[in-house]
């Protein structure tokens, strides 16, 4: 991917930011412009509102990678997993912070930042998400309303602190 690209879908990459249909309420990771579930999709445009996943889910299937691509060779050996989120989109991402043999299917696990590579001469750091497993008290409800933008600095609801 190359840097611009990047950096342009770094809001949605580092917040988690997805939409949500305002018709049938399905949320979408990452966004869409249209609804595929709805019956007509054309009905859909303009429809779609940003939405914030809180990043919690479980684990519904993985793999242990034991030959890496090119740049992950000494993560060897690692786990990639899907992960059905709580508002429903299946996310991939990598389980970190855990012996491979505690990973199992239905094993509760929360987003959080990771660095993932670095590019060129001068260093350019990408960053994404993965998950580390969440104590069940600690998953969140479900997110609900827009996304907050990701230059605002400000938190969602669910992260506030009670007033």
């Amino acid at each position: 991917m190359s840097i611009a690209r990047f950096w342009r879908e770094t809001p949605r990459r580092y917040n988690l930011g997805g939409s949500k249909c305002t018709i049938c309420g399905t949320v979408y990771f990452p966004p869409r412009a249209v609804c595929p579930t709805c019956p007509h999709h054309r009905e859909t445009l303009e429809k779609m509102v940003p939405f914030q996943l809180v990043g919690d889910g479980e684990v519904v299937s993985y793999t242990v990678v034991h030959d890496a691509a090119e740049g992950f060779e000494m993560q060897v050996p690692y786990v990639m997993a899907l992960v059905k989120t709580v508002e429903g989109p299946v996310l991939t991402g990598q389980i970190v912070d855990v012996e491979i043999p505690e990973v199992v299917i239905g094993l509760k696990v929360r987003a959080t930042l990771r660095k993932l590579r670095e590019e060129g001469k001068a260093g350019v750091i990408h960053y994404g998400y993965k998950f580390t497993p969440a104590l069940d008290s600690d998953v969140r409800p479900p997110a609900r309303g827009p996304a907050v933008p990701a230059e605002s600095g400000a938190l969602p609801a669910s992260d506030r602190a009670p007033a």
